[in-house]
């Protein structure tokens, strides 16, 4: 296969940064990767994804910018300059709850900046433009599990409703400009160097500390925990397979946009996934073996934005791709709760 020249936004989170060493490790793909850095979350787990990454490449095919998507100019001249194959924009303002606190940074990042991707696949055509976009798109549906045939007109937090959005201009952008686009809602991803805004990092900074980790809707919660690596490897077969652009009755191309759930698609109950994290935690020396979890942990309502049941029906991925996530919850937590370990000198 010649090499490929592919834009990774967003490569110095969470998953951009998995799926950017991936690339380097097993093609000989030409990365750019495109991040602000910024501190939403701490930077210094930014920071050592990309010695992560620096380290993994061995022959310099890995360039990384540092920069905004809300910068129109920023992103044309790096289209410009590197003729990008495939663009898998992960770049976003992530969380729910921080969305009802700070719902500008979601419109300037979530909808500027991909409306800049929009823009510029439009004027540098790509051979596949994979995005972004999440398992909140299906906010209040109470059928499970969540099929991307189902409707997603009723979004429950802003974050929810600039994902929605981007599947919908993306589509547009497709049609008219005969784009190849791919949207990928995630299923509440997971493991080492993740995002400590997320539920099974929070609870683990929360219970080193000696405080009390809140559970959500008295524990009657259940979530598709979808480990970080499964996730990659979904994005990279859908990064080998864009869909084909047709053209329609009328004479003019169809919309070549697409959309696939990735997630593990049997769901943990919240209460059985913290019995899990605090014994991995144990096991692997993050906390003492006697620790007083039921001194440490605290039953309370749903908070805005959450939903109580989120899991994916993914038969769409393995009819089309072959795929589905394998890894389990206690395999992916204690992946975790080693990285932690070392990390934090625990």
């Amino acid at each position: 296969m010649a090499q490929r020249k592919v834009l990774i936004t967003g490569a110095a989170g969470f998953i951009g940064a998995f799926l950017a060493k991936r690339l380097l490790e097993t093609t000989d793909d030409a990365i750019v990767g495109l991040d602000n850095m910024n501190d939403y979350y701490d930077p210094a787990i930014k920071e050592a994804r990309l010695a992560m990454l620096d380290a993994a490449d061995a022959d310099g095919r890995f360039v990384f910018v540092r920069g905004d998507l809300a910068d129109d100019a920023l992103v044309e001249g790096l289209f410009d300059r590197y003729g990008f194959d495939v663009v898998v924009n992960l770049g976003a303002q992530a969380g729910v709850r921080y969305s009802i606190e700070n719902p500008r940074a979601y419109v300037d990042s979530n909808l500027v900046g991909f409306f800049n991707i929009l823009e510029a696949c439009r004027h540098h055509p790509v051979k596949h433009l994979v995005y972004a976009s999440s398992s909140s798109v299906y906010g209040g549906n109470t059928k499970v599990p969540f099929s991307e045939d189902d409707r997603v007109d009723s979004p429950v937090s802003l974050y929810a409703a600039t994902k929605k959005s981007d599947e919908l201009m993306a589509h547009a952008y497709s049609k008219l400009y005969s784009i190849p686009a791919t949207g990928l809602r995630f299923f509440t991803v997971y493991g080492p160097m993740g995002r400590p805004d997320m539920a099974y990092f929070k609870f683990a900074n929360i219970l080193r500390d000696g405080g009390t980790i809140k559970i959500y809707n008295n524990g009657h919660c259940r979530r598709d925990f979808t480990y970080v690596e499964d996730i990659v490897e979904g994005v990279c077969r859908v990064m080998d397979n864009p869909p084909e652009v047709r053209v329609g009755a009328d004479g003019l191309p169809m919309a070549a946009a697409r959309v696939y759930n990735i997630g593990h698609g049997d769901p943990d109950d919240l209460l059985d996934f913290v019995a899990t994290l605090q014994r991995v935690l144990v096991e692997e020396g993050v906390l003492p073996a006697d620790y007083d979890f039921e001194g440490h942990r605290e039953l309370v309502p749903m908070q805005p934005g959450d939903v109580p049941v989120t899991y994916a029906d993914t038969s769409k991925l393995e009819h089309d791709l072959g795929y589905k996530p394998q890894t389990v919850l206690e395999d992916g937590l204690r992946a975790f709760a080693r990285w932690y370990k070392d990390f934090y000198g625990c």
